[in-house]
């Protein structure tokens, strides 16, 4: 199998720009609604909607490979980073670390790339591991990288990256290019097409033992915040998540060319879907302020713990609503009372309540406020 790194010409990509130009104009674009979609939450509702935003980026990117973090912890291990009030909860090694590298990313986006850094955001990531050889460094041994799948005596080999021994000037040429492409650099490009090709080109290196794919989408973020002037805060890896299996078939069919076409438009269509779900992402954090703005006080402690909990679901809420047994099981109380806490909160206009008996049920009424609209934003600019 001839592997990208294989063939003649590596590491220079080719691929057909014009194909991205309407793409990247469409990310200039969104990113401008994003940027101004923040921009008019007040200070304290920033500082959540960051803990918010990134930190459900950081649970993702664990996920994609197979790692479950407890939201919550990470919210909390955030809020140290960033100097905020946070909980006493317990939080997990691993739970720290991607907080820590999460926050490192958002907080150095403008610094040029370098091997350093690199082995900064490693040691985070690996964070209580105690199975790895090296950690902090490129790897060394002599084994082939291989991403593989299937039975132990029968395994798919995905993708097989250069040998350990190559590391070292892979990773010099790949740090020297990803700084001269950007913005300010000597040979920029745009956005996307300089996120794409980051991507790919640092996931068919493979330099490190572990973690390659949650540091790849980091420097994606990275590349991404340099292009637009500020961290973009996009949900790149819950986008991706949502079609994992889709996203590991392009980087396969993708790795056995030098010719990214595909990829960079796959990647291209995948930044931009990122872009809207952190609009309406910004658009529940705001519908949710306003919920409890409009509701302060009128709870009891087990309608509070339920609709904490419906909150914890995001804009995509319960599959199919909640339910009375949903409740049941969130407060641990009885069907009688969870049937008059659900018909009060109707009353009360804090939930609307759809179907009748065994397919009763309820969703959050939200006010709805489109930030990212046009003429939202342009009645918010003259009020």
């Amino acid at each position: 199998m001839k592997w990208n790194w294989t063939q003649q010409g590596w590491p220079e990509f080719s691929f057909d720009a014009s194909r991205l130009e309407p793409l990247e104009r469409q990310f200039l674009l969104s990113s401008g609604e994003v940027i101004g979609a923040i921009r008019h939450v007040s200070d304290n509702e920033r500082d959540q909607l960051r803990i918010e935003l990134i930190s459900e980026e950081a649970v993702k990117t664990s996920q994609i490979e197979g790692e479950m973090l407890d939201r919550l912890s990470v919210q909390s291990s955030l809020r140290r980073q960033f100097g905020l009030e946070a909980d006493s909860r317990p939080i997990k090694p691993q739970e720290r670390g991607i907080a820590e590298m999460m926050a490192d990313v958002y907080g150095t986006w403008s610094r040029p790339l370098d091997h350093e850094t690199l082995f900064r955001w490693h040691r985070m990531l690996m964070t209580g591991n105690r199975h790895m050889g090296t950690i902090g460094t490129y790897r060394i041994h002599e084994d082939a990288m291989q991403i593989v799948s299937g039975r132990h005596d029968k395994p798919i080999i995905h993708f097989e990256a250069p040998p350990s021994v190559r590391i070292p000037d892979e990773m010099a040429a790949y740090v020297d290019w990803f700084n001269k492409s950007a913005t300010h650099g000597e040979a920029p490009l745009p956005a996307l097409t300089r996120a794409g090709i980051g991507h790919i080109y640092f996931e068919s290196i493979h330099p490190f033992e572990d973690g390659n794919g949650r540091l790849g989408r980091a420097i994606s973020e990275k590349s991404l915040a340099q292009n637009i002037g500020q961290p973009s805060l996009i949900a790149l890896a819950f986008t991706i998540e949502l079609a994992r299996k889709e996203y590991y078939s392009q980087l396969e069919k993708n790795q056995r060319t030098l010719d990214i076409t595909e990829w960079l438009i796959y990647f291209a269509q995948t930044i931009l879907e990122a872009q809207q779900t952190t609009l309406r992402r910004i658009d529940f954090y705001l519908d949710k302020a306003q919920f409890y703005d409009r509701f302060r006080g009128q709870f009891n402690e087990r309608q509070e713990k339920a609709v904490a909990r419906m909150f914890r679901e995001g804009p995509s809420g319960f599959r199919g609503g909640l339910s009375a047994e949903n409740y049941i099981a969130i407060t641990q109380t009885s069907r009688a009372t969870a049937t008059r806490d659900l018909h009060d909160l109707v009353e009360k206009g804090a939930l609307v309540r759809t179907g009748e008996r065994r397919h009763t049920r309820y969703s959050l009424s939200l006010t709805e406020t489109k930030m990212h609209d046009p003429g939202f934003r342009g009645a918010f600019d003259q009020a």
